[in-house]
């Protein structure tokens, strides 16, 4: 199984003590979705946030409606938290969330380890551009809610 990585980070102007506290409500994942995928969380809400947590949640990807259960498997906050896929599109997916401190912010950085159902043409084709598209969506949002230049740090 061929495994892809994925890596993209945003630099906020907030302290990390700010920042987590969204990351770790998993309410907020809806926010920093884009629509076009008609996300929708099946758990009920608020999951405490911990290794073991499950979240259960549906989205459409090219117009077909996927189901998809993250796992929380390591929560260390307020410095990183991974979750991984145990149902959904992929063969595989490791998602680790990381927030470090820099002069005047927080930088946020994602780290994406995945086995793309269909191997590298899918991965080329699909995959890619779309993990693309959500996260530049992903950072545009972050910018909205905690790019207003207010830092204590």
């Amino acid at each position: 199984m061929k495994e892809f990585k994925f890596q993209t980070e945003i630099w906020l102007p907030r302290r990390r003590e700010e920042v987590f506290p969204f990351f770790a409500d998993a309410r907020n994942l809806q926010i920093i979705t884009p629509p076009w995928l008609k996300f929708q969380a099946l758990t009920p809400m608020p999951v405490e946030m911990k290794v073991g947590a499950r979240i259960d949640y549906q989205l459409h990807v090219h117009g077909f409606p996927l189901r998809w259960q993250s796992e929380i498997t390591a929560w260390e906050a307020p410095y990183r938290f991974v979750d991984e896929q145990r149902k959904g599109p992929y063969r595989r997916w490791v998602h680790e969330h990381v927030f470090e401190m820099r002069p005047g912010g927080t930088l946020c950085r994602d780290n994406v380890r995945y086995a793309a159902p269909g191997g590298w043409l899918i991965e080329q084709l699909f995959v890619r551009r779309d993990l693309e598209r959500i996260f530049a969506f992903r950072s545009k949002k972050l910018m909205e809610l905690f790019g207003d230049g207010r830092c204590s740090a």
